[in-house]
């Protein structure tokens, strides 16, 4: 699935992914709000100060040693339970989530505001993700093609595309 698309709109590029989960908004909230279930499918460890979700709490992003020797921190922006969480995630991102009910589920949507040359490989690395959270297997190659796919589509609306961080061990 190559479904990701650009957003040009505002001050910064946005990636933006929708995912229609079969699971009410309570349920999905917990999935993007619980450390460890959060663990099932962010890409990292998420750690957030005090563990409430409060606008102005810190959060620390601690990357497992086997991908990457990384640790980011953000500031949580925005909380409406249920709705939308929004926060800094390193110096250059905002990760926004929108929860809508939608039949007996969710569509979620993911929007990622970030660096331009980052677009293609977050989107791909979101897609990954995403497929993890709504239960769906990820294919071992999937994110190289994926990132082929969004480096084309991309690169012409916001110039080169920037593959994984060179310390990635992935």
């Amino acid at each position: 699935m190559t479904d990701a698309s650009l957003d040009t709109t505002g001050s910064k590029p946005a990636v933006r992914l929708e995912r229609h989960l079969p699971d009410p908004p309570a349920v999905v909230w917990q999935a993007i709000t619980e450390r460890e279930q959060l663990k099932a499918w962010f890409p990292c460890d998420v750690i957030v100060e005090g563990g409430r979700w409060e606008v102005g709490a810190t959060i620390t992003f601690p990357f497992p040693s086997e991908v990457i020797d990384m640790t980011l921190t953000g500031t949580v922006l925005a909380v409406d339970e249920l709705r939308l969480l929004s926060y800094t995630w390193g110096e250059n991102e905002v990760l926004r989530f929108e929860l809508h009910p939608e039949g007996d589920g969710t569509r979620l949507v993911l929007s990622d505001e970030l660096q331009a040359s980052w677009a293609a490989r977050n989107a791909a690395g979101w897609e990954d993700c995403l497929d993890r959270l709504a239960g769906l297997p990820v294919e071992a190659d999937a994110w190289q093609r994926r990132f082929a796919v969004y480096s084309a589509a991309f690169e012409s609306q916001i110039g080169p595309q920037e593959g994984p961080p060179a310390d990635y061990k992935g």
